[in-house]
């Protein structure tokens, strides 16, 4: 019983680091759509041709992604503010977007 335990967390972590690495590969095409937008000005174009590709479903599936319609108007939106996904991720950018609403929410009050 403890060998069958054992295997399952093994296979459990095994299937959570496999789902953070596509999730990289997911944040990587994004950096790349960021980057074609600024330098062509199609990023959200190509996020969504990518999404909506075969190999992207699957990628977006393998990271724990629904690949739906909705998923791609979000991937678009995200690559049109053109914020890296570095830097989007930083606390620094979270605590400048929180005192920008707070500071929204003081105005129309």
């Amino acid at each position: 019983m403890r060998d069958f335990v054992d295997g399952t967390a093994f296979n459990a972590e095994q299937g959570n680091r496999a789902r953070k690495l596509f999730a990289a590969v997911v944040l990587a095409a994004l950096d790349d759509a960021i980057a074609d937008d600024k330098k062509y000005g199609n990023g959200p174009e190509q996020i969504a041709r990518w999404a909506r590709s075969r190999d992207g479903r699957e990628v977006l599936s393998c990271a724990g992604i629904d690949p739906t319609e909705r998923v791609v108007a979000g991937l678009m939106e995200f690559v049109s503010k053109g914020v890296r996904t570095s830097v989007a991720l930083s606390r620094e950018e979270s605590e400048r977007r929180n005192a920008a609403l707070l500071a929204e929410a003081a105005e129309a009050a």
